[in-house]
C-alpha cells in the first residue's frame, strides 16, 4: 500500500483500494471504474460498503478538484445519485492497486492446426 499526498482517481485501475483518514472518520473506497466507487466509513451514510460516485475534493479555497483526493482537502462523493457527502479534511491517503499477473501480460502462442 502506498501513502501519498494526492491521488488522481481517474487513473486508477478497477479493484484499486483507497484508504482515506479524515479528521473524524476512516473511509475505505474500492474503485469500480471511472467515477464509480464502493465506499464505507461513515456510521450514518455508509457503515457498510455502498455504491457511490466519487466527485473529487474541495481544496482550501473551496474549489472542486474533480477526481482528486488529497491531504488537506475535503473528499466529496455522491450517494444514491442525489445525496452529496463532504468529509472533514483529509489527513492521510493510501492506495493499493491490484497486481497484474505475469500470466495476463504474457503473450500466448498462436494456436494452429497442421
Amino acid at each position: 500500500m502506498t501513502s501519498t499526498e494526492l491521488i488522481n482517481c481517474k487513473g486508477l485501475e478497477p479493484g484499486s483500494l483507497i484508504e482515506v483518514e479524515t479528521k473524524s472518520r476512516h473511509y475505505k473506497i474500492e474503485c469500480l471504474g471511472g467515477s464509480e466507487i464502493r465506499i464505507s466509513g461513515h456510521p450514518d451514510y455508509c457503515p457498510n460498503p455502498v455504491p457511490a460516485r466519487l466527485q473529487g475534493s474541495l481544496n482550501e479555497e473551496g474549489v472542486m478538484e474533480w477526481g482528486l483526493i488529497g491531504r488537506g482537502m475535503r473528499l466529496k462523493f455522491l450517494l444514491d445519485e442525489a445525496r452529496p457527502v463532504t468529509t472533514s479534511s483529509v489527513l492521510h491517503v493510501h492506495v493499493d492497486q491490484p497486481e497484474v499477473s505475469s500470466e495476463a501480460t504474457r503473450p500466448r502462442p498462436s494456436e494452429s492446426i497442421h
